[in-house]
């Protein structure tokens, strides 16, 4: 009879003090082995944990022979007797430090090429850890990561549930439509010439979900975007989807809260349940950028009023024209004590990377302000600029002057530069803003677009009509979720009145033909009854990133592409065979560069 074999009574992280003298079986990969002259120990590890093998041959020559063939990363079921490791011998670092099992029988289930890389060196190439990202996955930072990943998913479906949530999938290949990236295109095989694309996110189905009256949807959602890679974003991502109907900004806002409470809460961390809010204008006003950072202060102040009397006429043109230019202050407390003058002139050199023309500074002594621009300043002028800083003895402030999109743009850069290299960014504090009152469009080379995107509604007055000056400051009901300076989500209530949404395509230049064409499925949906209806979405990858101080999406998603939008381990995007082209009535045509 052949005797059956016992893979696991035990995980390694279960087995404990209780367990001494008893029989057990664990499985798992070597973390390590050492020989230490007759006693050979194996710290075994399954999927979090390890417990320590010991295989002498005084209890079982065997087992401690099979051992000595033993190698780093060898698949192994052992069964023995638990022991206590004994006074001095304890490991603290594990939760199985008090214990160690006395190998009796030893199977190698498998053995184990050498390892490429060293398994948890951060050190090691990137390209390498991802060709091999199968291997990376077996270290503990790893599996932290994905158990945590899980409980993310598990409280997000059990919040929604809870708030009478439906979970619908949708389609993922689709119709192509215009929503700020490009689109992944896939060939039909069946309709020669014509193409579907994997979608960029659920919106229009989410909408036609709320037409049909399912009032409360969300979908833990896949989404694909053609566009330059970055640490936090992927061509393939994953997003928590949500709508609902007969709602306002505020039930939205308020679902979104009790969301990401609930996510955070059961993945172990402590947040406020209700977050600050602030206006898009003074997000860009104040800190020069859509998704500030309110771990740390350095705040913008407008100067543009006090140079515009000074006698230097580059700042004085500027700020000639109030509408288009600013003049902005950043003041850094003590900066004249934390920056050598070599310092503070090099700085110049970061912002004009990103389009500045110059950075001009002063520094705050005992005797009052100094700088070569003070030359300048009236007396008066002097006092106003320190005042208006609230300057002390030992401040640097910064100043930057130019179109106002580009010196929100390169200070607010500079703003993060600063707090990184003066190490005043807390590394474990969760700040959550939500940034309200988004402009309606942008405008990009005399186009208009929508800044989010073209169903978003409008603010309008009390009779439902749109009403602006100039295009640019028509406001949206639209609303993003901040975390730690990185978008976390966003949303907004969307039109569902067709009169609307057609004045809406026609200040983006979208005329009925286009229109009809792009979206004639919704549009069509409209006109039998939509309600009233928005929602939002929060990026999951990015919130699991945040969570762990991962420093990108890459080490929280289980197979990722690099920055060049490859799978190394797969070798994908790849080329295919003629016959697969032949099907689809393909043929590929090499252009040279």
């Amino acid at each position: 009879m052949i005797e059956e074999l016992i893979v696991r009574t035990h995980y390694c992280a279960d087995v404990n003090e209780t367990h001494i003298d008893e029989i057990v079986t664990v499985s798992g990969w070597v973390a390590s082995r050492r020989d230490h002259g007759g006693l050979i120990f194996i710290d075994l590890r399954d999927k979090d944990q390890v417990v320590q093998i010991v295989c002498d041959p005084a209890d079982n020559a065997e087992a401690h022979k099979l051992a000595e063939n033993v190698r780093d990363q060898f698949v192994l079921i052992v069964t023995g007797k638990v022991r206590a490791r004994g006074e001095g011998l304890e490991n603290p670092k594990l939760k199985t430090g008090k214990i160690e099992i006395v190998a009796d029988k030893l199977v190698i289930e498998n053995s184990s090429k050498p390892m490429p890389f060293e398994l948890g060196d951060d050190k090691v190439n990137e390209e390498i850890r991802l060709k091999y990202r199968y291997l990376e996955l077996r270290t503990q930072k790893s599996y932290d990561i994905f158990k945590l990943r899980s409980k993310a998913t598990i409280a997000t479906r059990n919040a929604l549930d809870e708030l009478d949530f439906l979970e619908v999938e949708t389609p993922i290949i689709t119709k192509s439509t215009p929503e700020g990236a490009r689109d992944y295109l896939v060939p039909s095989r069946v309709h020669t010439g014509e193409f579907y694309a994997l979608p960029q996110s659920p919106q229009l189905f989410k909408q036609l979900l709320m037409v049909g009256g399912f009032d409360r949807y969300f979908q833990i959602a896949k989404c694909f975007r053609d566009e330059d890679l970055r640490a936090d974003r992927q061509p393939e991502f994953t997003q928590i989807d949500v709508e609902m109907s007969f709602c306002d900004q505020e039930d939205v806002i308020e679902v979104g809260e009790k969301l990401i409470h609930s996510v955070f809460k059961n993945c172990g961390y402590d947040i406020p349940e209700k977050f600050n809010r602030m206006s898009y204008s003074d997000a860009m006003e104040f800190y020069g950028s859509d998704k500030p950072d309110m771990r740390y202060d350095l705040k913008m102040v407008d100067v543009l009023d006090i140079f515009a009397r000074c006698d230097n006429a580059i700042f004085s043109n500027i700020a000639k024209d109030p509408n288009k230019n600013r003049i902005k202050a950043l003041k850094v407390p003590k900066g004249d004590e934390i920056f050598s003058k070599r310092q503070m002139k090099g700085f110049e050199d970061y912002v004009r990377k990103f389009g500045a023309s110059g950075l001009g500074y002063f520094q705050m002594k005992e005797d009052g302000l100094k700088g070569p621009l003070t030359k300048f300043f009236t007396d008066e002028d002097i006092t106003a600029i320190i005042e208006r800083c609230e300057l002390e003895v030992g401040d640097a402030v910064f100043f930057g002057a130019g179109n106002k999109k580009l010196v929100w743009d390169y200070m607010g850069r500079f703003r993060i530069y600063l707090a990184e290299i003066m190490n005043i960014i807390p590394k474990d504090k969760f700040e959550f803003l939500w940034v309200m009152d988004f402009p309606m469009f942008e405008s990009d080379d005399g186009k208009v677009k929508a800044m989010h995107h073209a169903f978003t509604m409008p603010q309008t007055d009390e009779n439902g009509k749109i009403v602006y000056d100039d295009i640019e400051e028509l406001k949206s009901i639209a609303y993003d979720i901040v975390l730690n300076g990185t978008e976390l989500g966003g949303g907004s209530i969307r039109i569902h009145k067709e009169e609307l949404q057609k004045e809406i395509f026609k200040l983006m230049g979208i005329s009925d033909e286009e229109a009809e064409e792009k979206f004639g499925f919704l549009l069509e949906a409209f006109k039998y009854g939509a309600p009233p209806h928005g929602g939002f979405a929060l990026g999951l990858d990015r919130m699991i990133m945040l969570m762990t101080g991962a420093s990108s999406i890459r080490e929280v998603i289980a197979f990722p592409k690099t920055q060049k939008a490859q799978c190394i381990l797969t070798q994908a995007p790849s080329e295919v065979d003629q016959e697969q082209l032949n099907d689809l009535n393909l043929r590929i045509r090499k252009i040279e560069a």
